[in-house]
């Protein structure tokens, strides 16, 4: 195809204008490897990693062109061929991919130490004192953005199993993800909690492996096999009626399980039921057909939830001071019996990657107490992307200004996002435009507030 339909709809080409910055010139090129014109090359492996990886052009094409499938696999032919290799970069992908993500108790304990480092103050006095700036490098930039770690990782704050709450309608495994079980193990608890609401008993196991979409992302697609089986040998798929996932990147991934092991004799069929019952968390309500949240009074609503926030305050997956006063404030508008303003970004992955949009939005519209106020561009790229905001900075935080300016144009308070890294990249720039008052939630979060808030009528 040559339409140039994508065209419109790619972060990076609207960045540069550049033909083979854009979707259509990318295929260009891998057609040209393909046909033997060209040879696989540095300048090939560039521009393969200065894609996003977003997906919008496959939402935007009419022949329906599966780029994610051509990305992929250009990026493995990158990796296998070596010519983006270095001392350095081998090292920090080995280091990453292949020793701390393989392994999720190691990365728990790597978060651990990480939260000691930022509990104890000692984070504060080295920001402080100006010690940081001796960190070398990039790292050094990125350290501003490290994420706050959670006190309680998700198997501290939720059961192997859990009952429904009333009638047992379906069996669901969750999926509690490797980042996510670091910095937002709030969010995994929130999912049992809307999902035990609604019926489900729910089935999470401990100690869970990444995905590997950050390794199918990258390249390393026998890293991202391996993730794969072990996922397969964890969860059955044959003993549930859904495997939920809650975070758009890696459903996106997860989805295609029955393609990654297409060729495994003993794992094939295994990965092909695995895709079929793997559901986004909203797909998944709105298909069963999710309690909506009852309206209380407007004062025993805040009530309710600054409970909620006092406990997680107190001893759940706490969240920080400023951040408990900023959410205390966006609710107190209950007292005053006016709707939040909520508006929602939408994860790529989970838009163009699984097609899920109509959803989230559903849920949001159904929380009482809240005005959902839509965000121009929505399904435009944050800039996160997985990795791309530390390999690619510069892109990255031109697309984290276009975004963060859409959000505030809103007037919303409250900005609801469905990915780990997206809720990131927000808040770092909110924070950055001197926004210290919008709270970024996923959209579970608030549905579990709004039960508990019934409860507590």
């Amino acid at each position: 195809m040559h339409c140039g339909m994508c065209l419109p709809t790619c972060p990076t080409y609207a960045e540069t204008g550049r033909e083979r910055h854009s979707p259509r010139g990318r295929i260009a090129l891998m057609r040209a490897i393909a046909d033997g014109e060209l040879e696989v090359s540095k300048s090939f492996g560039e521009e393969m990693y200065y894609c996003l990886g977003c997906l919008a052009c496959t939402s935007a094409c009419p022949a329906g062109v599966n780029y994610a499938e051509l990305f992929e696999t250009a990026r493995i032919e990158v990796e296998r061929q070596g010519v983006l290799d270095s001392p350095k970069r081998d090292f920090i992908r080995w280091f990453a991919l292949r020793f701390i993500f393989t392994r999720p108790r190691l990365l728990r304990f790597v978060g651990r130490l990480i939260w000691l480092w930022q509990v104890s103050g000692l984070q504060s006095f080295a920001r402080r004192t100006g010690l940081i700036k001796l960190i070398p490098g990039r790292l050094g930039e990125l350290e501003p953005q490290t994420p706050v770690i959670r006190r309680r990782f998700s198997h501290e704050l939720i059961a192997p199993v859990e009952p429904a709450r009333g009638a047992k309608r379906y069996r669901v495994a969750v999926l509690t993800g490797c980042v996510q079980d670091l910095i937002f193990s709030e969010i995994n608890r929130a999912t049992v909690d809307v999902l035990v609401e609604n019926g489900c008993e729910v089935f999470t196991p401990p100690v869970q492996p990444c995905c590997g979409s950050l390794h199918a992302h990258n390249g390393d697609v026998v890293a991202a096999r391996d993730l794969a089986r072990r996922q397969l040998d964890l969860i059955d798929p044959a003993q549930v009626d859904a495997i939920i996932s809650n975070a758009g990147g890696c459903g996106s991934h997860l989805r295609h399980y029955d393609h990654l092991l297409a060729d495994d004799p003993v794992y094939a069929e295994r990965a092909k039921m695995w895709s079929r019952k793997l559901k986004d968390v909203h797909e998944w309500l709105v298909e069963i057909g999710f309690r909506k949240p009852k309206a209380p009074s407007e004062r025993s609503t805040f009530n309710a939830q600054r409970l909620t926030l006092n406990e997680q305050s107190a001893g759940g997956a706490e969240v920080s001071t400023s951040a408990l006063n900023v959410q205390r404030s966006a609710l107190s508008v209950h007292d005053k019996a006016a709707p939040t303003a909520l508006t929602y970004h939408e994860s790529c992955h989970l838009c163009h990657g699984q097609k899920v949009s109509g959803p989230p939005r559903e849920i949001l519209r159904a929380l009482p107490g809240f005005e959902l106020r839509e965000c121009a561009e929505a399904t435009w790229c944050c800039g996160s992307a997985g990795i791309y905001n530390i390999t690619q900075p510069e892109t990255a935080a031109r697309l984290q200004q276009r975004k963060t300016t859409h959000l505030q144009a809103t007037g919303a308070s409250v900005v609801a996002t469905a990915n780990p890294g997206c809720h990131l990249q927000i808040e770092n720039g909110l924070k950055q435009n001197g926004d210290h008052a919008t709270v970024v939630l996923h959209p579970v979060v608030l549905l579990a507030r709004a039960y508990a808030a019934e409860r507590t009528t």
